[in-house]
């Protein structure tokens, strides 16, 4: 937790102030039971009526004074710890969209969605106890043993005895609760994976009937979380009954040996009741402790998680200046590229290929065959493990993110809308797109019939995820999106799977007629999609199998020749 005390550096004031006037308060506290034991020794002994009002008068006052100093206190203590959560959060945000996709691939998106939430909730609760009760609790530990040895020296012997047993207790029960709370957030973990899956893959669960089982696979982790809760909460379960009897024995004991001493003149009844409250408070601000260890234990757990993100250094580092282009140079080119993901072997094995500006390609293969892998380091989702991509003669480590990715508009396999309407959403590669411009794309990427059918057109309210359109409208919304932009290079990632046949031709033939100036990469499993395509790039287990037009890949090219004849009949293979 000590690493994440940048993120206090604005709150020093609410540090200060927090902490001295819980400090306060407790002093006022300290002096509560002397002025009750004023009471009981004079007042009600004496039978003086007024004397009573008057120090409980002054009761009042101690306890209304009490009352505002910690009312000051939880304030600050609110604004530090919201302010402190508010700022970790925001960080963990900016710093995780800085990941690249290995990063996010490593991490997981349950997990740090748990982190963000979850563990941040936890270190706000450990700032407000640190500001709140942290000074406090033992303050009034040390401050009712010393009240009760100015009372008396040897009855304090048996308050240090029973602070000193009651801290023993604290010890061993934490000690051995302690592993369980780490233990507990890996297991949320667990669970939120399996609620995301669940709650994303709804459709899927239900189509084949699997609510039984996904069922079953929650309620396996959650009884695992459960028992771990249940075994610590035993153990925590000890602490209250424990410190308890070893405070009420001190008490009776107090009572016992402070009887002889009031019978003897030593002390007076109203000094034993003293006593007696500073024994409570002991035991109070010691279950405080308690606590108090428990929530800083799930903080440090939780902290150290933070961190980790924090830690995580991102693989694919932005370049600072701008990249100098060749306009001679072909628009894409691939020089020897390989590329494996952490873990496994290669995914593209020695890649080489140019692309030059205008040019349609196509690139198919069988599943795995590392299609979108390729595509996928043009834009540095990821970086080329070995040889190096150029565009526009220029290294894609050489560019800026933002120059870089503003030159390429990208389509990816699952269709991605965002809540908002119809127009937001095409404005997200171009914040000041004009309606005709909108128009324009949704007219190439066939949308615009089924929008301008919609009684709010544009201003369509679409769902989180476009939840509320059909597969093919979000695609083809998608493909609107990026081609809003007018990029130098469009990305079509398998982007046309779900339109029919009728459909994916009129939106190649806009593409080919619309987008000349364009460069188009068109990633599909479709003969029919990448057939009329300038060139063809044919993968096959991360290698480039061929490459060439559809008839002398048909002729040449195995891999090729097979995917054709499991999609088509002889007759449709050659192009007219």
């Amino acid at each position: 937790m000590f690493r994440l005390r940048r993120f206090l550096k604005d709150y020093k004031l609410q540090l200060i102030i927090g902490p001295i006037c819980k400090l306060i308060e407790a002093v006022f506290e300290l002096f509560i039971p002397l002025v009750t034991a004023d009471i009981i020794d004079n007042g009600v002994k004496n039978q003086d009526v007024g004397y009573v009002l008057q120090k409980g008068a002054l009761m009042l006052l101690l306890g209304a004074l009490g009352l505002g100093f910690a009312l000051v206190c939880q304030k600050s203590a609110s604004i530090a710890s919201q302010g402190f959560g508010t700022k970790v959060r925001n960080a963990m945000f900016r710093h995780i969209n800085t990941f690249s996709h290995s990063e996010l691939d490593r991490l997981g998106t349950p997990s740090l969605i748990t982190r963000m939430t979850n563990d941040v909730n936890q270190l706000q609760l450990a700032v407000a106890m640190l500001i709140r009760l942290v000074i406090r609790a033992p303050f009034l530990v040390i401050g009712a043993l010393i009240m009760a040895m100015t009372i008396d020296l040897k009855l304090s012997l048996i308050f240090f005895g029973a602070a000193l047993l009651i801290g023993l207790v604290l010890f061993i029960v934490m000690t051995r609760s302690v592993p369980f709370f780490r233990k507990i957030q890996k297991k949320l973990d667990r669970i939120s994976l399996i609620s995301r899956e669940n709650l994303s893959g709804n459709r899927v669960i239900r189509a084949f009937d699997r609510q039984e089982s996904d069922e079953a696979r929650f309620d396996e982790k959650n009884d695992e979380l459960s028992h771990t809760a249940v075994t610590v909460g035993r153990l925590s379960a000890l602490l209250n009954p424990l410190t308890y009897i070893i405070a009420q024995a001190a008490i009776i004991g107090i009572v016992w040996f402070g009887s002889r001493f009031v019978s003897d003149g030593v002390l007076l009844q109203g000094q034993i009741i003293a006593l007696v409250n500073y024994m409570t408070q002991i035991l109070l601000a010691m279950i405080v402790v308690s606590n108090l260890v428990v929530i800083f234990t799930k903080a440090s757990a939780s902290a150290a998680r933070v961190n980790e993100v924090f830690d995580t250094r991102p693989t694919v580092v932005e370049n600072e200046t701008e990249a100098q282009e060749d306009e001679a140079a072909p628009c894409i080119a691939f020089e020897n590229v390989s590329f494996r993901y952490p873990g496994s072997g290669n995914a593209l094995k020695e890649i080489s290929f140019t692309v030059n500006r205008g040019e349609t390609i196509g690139i198919i293969g069988g599943t795995g065959s590392g299609k979108s892998t390729l595509v996928s380091l043009i834009p540095r989702f990821y970086d080329a493990t070995e040889g190096r991509i150029l565009v526009n003669g220029a290294d894609v480590r050489d560019y800026t993110f933002r120059c870089l990715r503003g030159k390429i508009g990208l389509v990816p396999q699952t269709a991605a809308l965002f809540a908002g309407t119809i127009r937001e959403n095409m404005r997200w590669g171009k914040k000041d797109a004009t309606d005709k411009e909108i128009k324009k794309a949704l007219k190439i990427s066939q949308s615009y019939e089924f929008v301008s059918q919609l009684p709010e057109k544009l201003d369509k309210k679409i769902t989180a995820g476009g939840k509320n359109l059909s597969g093919g409208q979000r695609q083809r919304l998608t493909i609107a999106r990026a081609l809003v932009g007018e990029p130098e290079i469009l990305i079509l990632d398998d982007s046309a799977s779900a339109l029919d046949f009728a459909t994916d031709a009129a939106l190649r033939k806009a593409l080919h007629e619309e987008t000349k100036d364009m460069t188009v990469l068109m990633v599909s499993q479709r003969v029919g999609t990448v057939r009329y395509a300038d060139r063809i790039l044919v993968l096959d287990k991360g290698e480039l199998a061929g490459m060439g037009t559809h008839n002398e890949l048909f002729d040449h090219c195995g891999v090729y020749r097979e995917i054709c004849l499991s999609q088509l009949k002889a007759e449709e293979v050659r192009n007219p």
